[in-house]
């Protein structure tokens, strides 16, 4: 199965710990952690009790350095990294006579901080950057609280494998997911038909294409629900973010993909479902705040006492779902079609659509027009062979960026 479990005793060892206020702190780091997921983050360590209960080794953030420094000292990690190797001799003033110790740039400062011995890692690093610093962590055992698409839509079946054999778990932090791995029954999942991933429509969800095609990247970003970053609320408002997030599924849950559904549900309350063959469907609720899903991800099998908004059914009243249009949002018949190619074809659209995106914020191209170059990559990319070691995935991801970059050149 996709979703890896340590050994049992392992797993008591640690809700023993995890219960008891006594014993060793435990040790984790956060790979991105001056975005929304990375302070979202910190933010749970700290309801948790902070440095009495947890080591936190490694930060790592890009260009925003006030806030990676504040944080570093914040939580006392030993080690901070910014990916942006101009930042530096910034990052190395900010932090003096800290005595934390400051890397830079990708690989070797990112690969310094997935190096440490974290017992658990929250992988938030937006992009195809967070692939080799997550599997570097992966490789040797570590748990990944994984926050970043890229591992799983690029290298799915390799970075499962490696999960596998070095023997950590993988524990999922979008909401989505994380609701599939709260519900889904492990001893019922000959009995699983259907995974439901809820999306919320954006805010685009009620326009026309017409009315689209002038939509600006500053529109884009305006989430009617959750607070994210520049990358993830313009993704949910194409719906690239849903299209990725079902090739993520498929690896996370080891489901065949006509057995992935996606629903409109515009209240972003119930955040995904898991539909059974007696007919019964588990479904996980919530207000919308990453926390909840952060929490569990750090204390799992556990719960955590968090301060978190709680549902007021009597005012919520009343929950809404309709179909997704893939007409006006074709990110999600692009991903269809990639789970129908398999082979490196994630790892295609995904480097297309980041080509895509940049164009976009940078207004050298359309809102539609992203949909239409990433489709335009993949279907000349469509032979590609399928990897069978990392450096494929590095290898398709790079071409796809060039020729979707010639593509929006031709434009």
């Amino acid at each position: 199965m996709a979703i890896l479990y340590r050994a049992m005793d392992k797993e008591k060892k640690r809700e023993n710990a995890m219960t008891s206020g006594a014993g060793r702190k435990h040790r984790l780091s956060i790979l991105g952690s001056t975005g929304s997921i990375g302070t979202n983050t910190l933010d749970v360590i700290r309801q948790l009790g902070g440095r009495d209960r947890f080591d936190v080794l490694a930060l790592t953030g890009s260009s925003n350095i006030t806030l990676l420094a504040e944080q570093a000292v914040a939580c006392g990690a030993k080690l901070a990294v910014t990916a942006d190797a101009g930042q530096y001799a910034a990052l190395k003033d900010a932090l003096a006579g800290s005595g934390i110790a400051v890397a830079a740039g990708p690989p070797s400062g990112l690969l310094e901080a997935a190096a440490m011995d974290a017992e658990w890692v929250m992988a938030a690093i937006v992009g195809t950057a967070g692939l080799a610093p997550t599997l570097a962590a992966a490789r040797r055992g570590a748990d990944i609280a994984l926050a970043n698409k890229e591992c799983l839509v690029s290298a799915g079946a390799l970075f499962v494998e490696t999960i596998g054999k070095a023997g950590g778990r993988l524990i999922p932090v979008d909401s989505e997911h994380s609701a599939i791995f709260q519900v889904l029954e492990e001893d019922q999942r000959h009995a699983v038909e259907r995974i439901v991933l809820t999306a919320s429509g954006g805010p685009f969800r009620t326009w026309t294409r017409e009315q689209m095609a002038d939509v600006t990247a500053e529109k884009a970003r305006a989430h009617p629900n959750w607070s994210m970053g520049l990358k993830i609320s313009i993704g949910s408002a194409s719906m690239f973010n849903k299209a990725l997030e079902m090739i993520e599924a498929k690896h996370l849950f080891n489901v065949r993909p006509e057995q992935i559904e996606v629903i409109v549900h515009p209240q972003s309350i119930i955040h995904s479902m898991v539909g059974y063959t007696d007919g019964s469907v588990l479904a996980q609720l919530g207000c919308p705040d990453m926390r909840t899903a952060i929490g569990y991800a750090l204390t799992y099998p556990l719960r955590s006492t968090l301060g978190v908004d709680r549902l007021d059914f009597a005012r919520l009243a009343r929950l809404d779902f309709e179909a997704p249009d893939e007409e006006r949002f074709p990110a999600l018949r692009l991903a269809r079609l990639a789970l129908e190619r398999d082979g490196l074809q994630g790892a295609i659209m995904n480097a297309a659509e980041e080509t895509a995106f940049h164009a976009f914020v940078a207004s050298r191209i359309g809102f539609l027009d992203m949909a239409e170059v990433v489709e335009t990559v993949m279907d000349r990319m469509v032979d590609v062979a399928a990897a069978t070691v990392i450096d494929d995935v590095f290898a398709a991801d790079a071409e796809a960026r060039v020729r979707a970059a010639e593509v929006i050149a031709a434009r």
